[in-house]
């Protein structure tokens, strides 16, 4: 059987409960054991960090995280990036992997981490109020994407193993969001969109968008 990776920042959170749920068993204490136990089994399926290898075709946009896709739209040139005018956000629920992966392969040659609220991360405008990073990369054919790492109402931490002026490659770890959360992604206006509204989308494998000749 195949092992499945766990991401290192859920040690964090697994260690305790393991002791706890240890303890309870050696008292006896049934309820608590069991409870805890399933808090183990939560965290680590939270926590998993599958290996999936996408498309590398270089147009191809594989999506940084796992969950649904709740939003598609134009948005006024500027409000993000110059000429990045098309949105696509997905949703990722406690269930879905919360590993992110870079998107493309390129140089990251802008990142901002901003402070907000903790909105519930399917609402629109938690996209704009909410903790949030900004990482813009551009690929070697000078072709460019942003996408937005947003914390949700569960979400505790974002984290992102970058910085600006740092090479990634397609599918790469770049970093995860703890506890619900949701990724917007953001285009220029000939990018094809591949996905349609409520699509499930997978981490590192699915294709969201193919980029626009240069």
């Amino acid at each position: 059987m195949r092992k499945v990776p766990f991401a290192p920042e859920g040690w964090l959170f697994l260690i305790p409960v393991l002791i706890l749920t240890a303890a309870a068993l050696l008292i006896q204490w049934t309820v608590a054991a069991i409870v805890l136990g399933l808090l183990c089994i939560f965290l680590i399926n939270f926590f998993r960090d599958p290996h999936r290898l996408g498309s590398d075709h270089h147009v191809d946009v594989l999506s940084p995280a796992d969950g649904t896709v709740v939003q598609i739209k134009d948005i006024p040139d500027g409000d993000i990036w110059p000429g990045l005018t098309r949105q696509v956000s997905i949703f990722m629920s406690v269930f879905d992997v919360h590993v992110n992966r870079a998107p493309i392969s390129g140089r990251i040659i802008h990142y901002r981490y901003n402070p907000g609220k903790k909105i519930a991360a399917f609402a629109e405008k938690s996209s704009t109020e909410n903790e949030q990073n900004l990482i813009v990369v551009e690929d070697k054919h000078g072709a460019k994407l942003a996408f937005k790492q947003i914390a949700g109402l569960l979400a505790r931490r974002i984290v992102f193993d970058k910085k600006e002026g740092d090479e990634v490659v397609r599918g790469e770890r770049v970093g995860m969001i703890k506890f619900g959360s949701r990724v917007d992604m953001f285009f220029t206006a000939d990018a094809v969109i591949k996905v349609g509204m409520r699509d499930k989308v997978k981490v590192g494998l699915t294709v969201v968008a193919e980029l626009g000749a240069k």
